[in-house]
């Protein structure tokens, strides 16, 4: 087997048993392995302030984050085999990851607890306006399934996005 079939075959068309046209499958499987390198974007990121939070509040803040990552990381496998269910290819690397997110990361020596938490809350909040939009691609094609799949998962990033709200505000009233 010569390197050139092989690169052909990497690059042939997958056959997936999808009624969906393959425009749908190359606008939808865009649209998810974007959505899939903000996940592990945003995943990695809740599990560094996870790792990193401190503080007198830090049980709470440290479980939080912990339960949130783990329901992040839950949804990866589900999104990349989406894509391949309806034909397309999904992420190969972290470069590509890297290529396609749209969250930020975070690379500070020090960040204080609520820092951490306002900008997770953010960062969820970005990935509820992705998904969607993902939606909306998939409202486009009529990919139900994956239309139905990103409903729960926007119903869980705005409830993260309330909880690290939520954990951020001031015990005092406002004046």
């Amino acid at each position: 087997m010569s390197i050139e079939s092989a690169k052909a075959r990497r690059k042939a068309l997958i056959a997936s048993p999808t009624d969906l046209s393959a425009q749908a499958t190359r606008d939808i499987s865009a649209a998810l392995n974007a959505l899939l390198a903000d996940v592990f974007t945003l995943y990695l990121k809740t599990k560094n302030f996870h790792w990193h939070m401190w503080g007198p509040h830090f049980r709470d803040y440290h479980l939080l984050l912990d339960e949130q990552s783990q329901q992040i990381f839950a949804i990866t496998d589900d999104i990349a085999e989406r894509v391949r269910k309806i034909g397309g290819g999904t992420l190969h690397s972290i470069g590509q990851i890297d290529r396609l997110r749209r969250i930020r990361d975070n690379d500070a020596d020090y960040v204080t607890p609520l820092d951490m938490l306002a900008e997770l809350s953010e960062d969820n909040k970005q990935l509820t306006a992705a998904m969607r939009s993902v939606h909306a691609t998939c409202d486009e094609h009529n990919d139900v399934a994956t239309a139905s799949l990103l409903e729960v998962w926007i119903d869980e990033a705005e409830r993260r996005t309330w909880f690290l709200f939520e954990s951020c505000r001031s015990a005092e009233p406002a004046r």
